[in-house]
């Protein structure tokens, strides 16, 4: 039985379903929109976010990591520069405007950088609903078979085993992207993805559990950033990383390369037949895939090193190798099996911890857009159709329509999940919804 609708008489311009760094972009911008303007010429707007509480990658805000993009790049600078919602007017409002320009550095910490999403977030906090779990979201038609909206059911926070239900012309859909690990591995308390990171390390901290060993999978920046932080964390054991490439891979941050970020590479890419896609893609892999900011690479090195010399190797690192086998032993620990590659060689490690820094993938959208998955058109590949305006290819008979922020590397290139031109598509989606909101029907 489908649930009431909540505020019946109510039918939102934009539904935002999760409320990351892109959603939240959308709603700055939707906010400055309405800021002054009458009742009726304003963006109704409402976003749902499945947590309590705004929260990016929490996991990984280890106290010394900085961001990997200008900040520069934020949730509003690229788009309206004069907006009040920048990084710097952030920077202003905390006391810090002064100190952070006499770093001379582009690239802020990212705690502080998640303290300005929080900021930000709290500033549009009227347009948010947390703790609101999307579970269905139904295409509805009128008496002429038309999909003019869609209702988006959630769960109910307060009243468990109940559901609430949104009605809205068009829909948002920035869900993230969700930890990845190799087929087969069951996480445990022993057995984590490096999104847990921090959580995992303070419990066993507070549990006083000894650490001799941790082994991390894993070749990219995470996978870096999660071995020098077991490293510094429990400075009695032993770190090994674990990763198939000979050394780490240095990130190509050059001017040139960093292009394909500009927003003018978003159009080339999407006009572009699909084998060009592909071989940009490739090509341009190495300024974000399984790579390593060169002066982690470097600082690791020299760990390694200068332990060497020392006579105390904590610091391994077994490249040219995969982990074949995790077994568990009778004192709760594990034994780890890590094949060198190039002979075949097996070595068990005994291990407290394995951390599979092994990266993320886009959400199942079939699955989160249920029924309304149904109307969105797909290409040879069965991959969904997106417009230049990020909006969902569908059937000629839906007026309604569904944005997609994140899922769209196919069609928009290396950027669809960075925040490098989140500013940039968020504007981009608000005057394709102020064009359709007037256009004739």
């Amino acid at each position: 039985m489908k649930s009431p609708l909540t505020g019946s008489d109510t039918t939102y311009d934009v539904l935002g379903i999760g409320f990351g760094p892109s959603n939240l972009a959308l709603a700055i911008a939707i906010d400055e929109h309405n800021t002054g303007l009458p009742a009726d010429r304003r963006i109704n707007a409402l976003f749902l976010e499945r947590q309590p509480r705004f929260g990016w990658h929490r996991g990984m805000l280890i106290d010394d990591a900085t961001m990997q993009v200008s900040f520069l790049k934020d949730l509003v600078t690229l788009r309206n520069p004069a907006s009040d919602f920048s990084f710097l007017c952030f920077l202003r409002e905390r006391g810090r405007l002064i100190d952070f320009l006499n770093q001379k550095t582009l690239f802020p910490l990212r705690v502080e950088f998640h303290e300005y999403f929080e900021w930000a977030a709290e500033r549009v906090r009227h347009l948010v609903a947390y703790d609101h779990c999307v579970t269905d979201v139904d295409p509805v038609r009128d008496d002429n078979g038309t999909v003019t909206h869609f209702e988006v059911v959630c769960r109910d926070p307060e009243r468990p085993g109940r559901h609430l239900t949104y009605r809205a012309r068009d829909i948002s859909v920035a869900v993230g992207l969700e930890p990845h690990v190799p087929p087969g591995v069951e996480l445990s308390e022993r057995v984590w993805h490096n999104s847990q990171l921090l959580p995992r390390v303070t419990e066993l901290a507070t549990a006083g559990a000894p650490v001799r060993r941790a082994v991390v999978l894993g070749a990219g920046q995470s996978a870096a950033e999660t071995v020098d932080y077991l490293h510094r964390s429990f400075p009695e054991a032993e770190v090994c990383a674990v990763f198939a490439k000979y050394g780490y891979t240095p990130a190509d941050d050059s001017p040139f390369a960093n292009r394909i970020f500009d927003p003018e590479a978003v159009d080339v890419y999407f006009g572009a037949p699909s084998e060009v896609k592909q071989s940009l893609f490739d090509y341009h892999r190495s300024t974000n895939y399984s790579v390593v900011d060169m002066e982690l690479i470097e600082s690791l090195y020299a760990t390694a090193y200068q332990e060497k010399v020392t006579g105390r190797e904590r610091l391994r690192f077994l490249n040219v190798s995969r982990i074949r086998e995790v077994g568990q032993r009778g004192d709760g620990g594990l034994d780890v099996a890590v094949e060198f590659l190039p002979t075949g060689e097996q070595q068990v490690l005994e291990a407290d911890v394995l951390v599979h820094a092994t990266g993320y993938r886009p959400r199942d959208l079939t699955a989160l857009l249920g029924e309304a998955a149904k109307v969105c058109l797909r290409d040879d590949g069965d991959a969904i159709r997106v417009s230049r305006d990020h909006r969902v290819e569908t059937a000629p008979d839906v007026a309604a329509g569904i944005y997609l922020q994140g899922s769209t590397e196919h069609t928009h290139g290396l950027t669809s999940t960075l925040l490098s031109t989140t500013a940039i598509r968020a504007g981009e989606i608000h005057r394709s919804l102020l064009t359709r909101r007037t256009a004739p029907v």
